[in-house]
């Protein structure tokens, strides 16, 4: 019997957009082909597929334990959203290696569908963090009698919606702030700031409209800015890890003592960025404006 040899084993998935790239979200069905190309006449135990959706974080810190010992503490937790399973060829039994029971895969270019439901629960945004990740994938297995299993894994992406134009993230957000600024004995006089957004909901390509005013009565020289930063927060085991990070931010004019600047409506831009991740218990994303 001549056993052949596996040219390629691919997978593809049918996308729901026109974008050509499989973005699905909670309740989608993900649909797609695994490609076989052999050579020759080959005979296989099974092809499986094996589907998961997963969020997982990790992290080290170091630890004193006293009289010049450290070590160091691992984090770890994760949240599995589906494991789903199938054979598509075979059979699913894969604890011996007799003849019986073989399938025969000719030679030439094979195609074998698959499809399986996402959970109808919220499901995390598929991201890549810095001490975790949410990752949704799809793994082809081909199982052949006294070979070791060719296998192929190839990530797909979830896109949890959140509508904005809820009354909450439509609500305006506010706030002013006074700070009097000392040098040694001397104390000069107030820098006060009040700023205003129209909602607080917002996609990426839109821009924030900031109004602001800025009054300077200190004896220095200030600068007004406005900043975006993302929040990362990984939860493990009790403990917390924070990571936050600069995505935008503007710059206004320099202001000299008695003078006040004004923004009506200075625009923020915001760049392409990973939605904020809100459901998840072990991974949290948010965007806050600094001004």
């Amino acid at each position: 019997m001549v056993l052949g040899k596996v040219k390629s084993l691919t997978i593809s998935f049918d996308c729901l957009s026109n974008s050509n790239i499989p973005v699905y979200s909670s309740g989608d069905t993900v649909s797609g082909r695994i490609s076989l190309e052999v050579t020759g006449e080959i005979r296989v135990k099974a092809l499986k597929i094996h589907a998961r959706g997963h969020a997982k974080v990790r992290w080290s810190e170091s630890r004193n334990a006293g009289s010049n010992t450290a070590y160091t503490q691992n984090y770890t937790e994760e949240v599995e959203y589906f494991n789903h399973k199938d054979v598509l060829v075979g059979h699913a039994r894969d604890d011996d290696n007799s003849e019986e029971g073989l399938h025969t895969i000719h030679s030439g270019r094979h195609e074998y569908a698959f499809s399986f439901e996402l959970p109808q629960i919220p499901l995390a945004t598929s991201f890549e963090g810095r001490h975790g990740s949410v990752r949704y994938w799809v793994k082809a297995e081909l199982h052949r009698p006294w070979l070791l299993p060719v296998k192929l894994k190839k990530e797909f992406t979830v896109f949890e919606h959140i509508d904005i134009n809820t009354p909450s993230l439509l609500s305006p957000q506010a706030g002013t702030k006074e700070k009097t600024l000392c040098c040694w004995l001397c104390t000069s006089g107030p820098i006060s700031l009040s700023a205003k957004i129209e909602r607080k909901g917002y996609t990426p390509g839109e821009s924030i409209q900031i109004f602001a005013e800025i009054e300077n009565c200190s004896s220095r020289m200030v600068v007004p800015k406005a900043t975006i930063y993302q929040t990362q927060a990984f939860y493990a085991k009790g403990k917390m890890k924070e990571v936050r990070q600069l995505v935008a931010n503007l710059r206004g004019e320099s202001l000299s003592s008695g003078k006040t600047e004004t923004w009506n409506g200075k625009q923020l831009k915001i760049p392409p960025v990973s939605p904020s991740i809100l459901d998840c218990s072990i991974i949290r994303v948010e965007y806050s404006l600094m001004v």
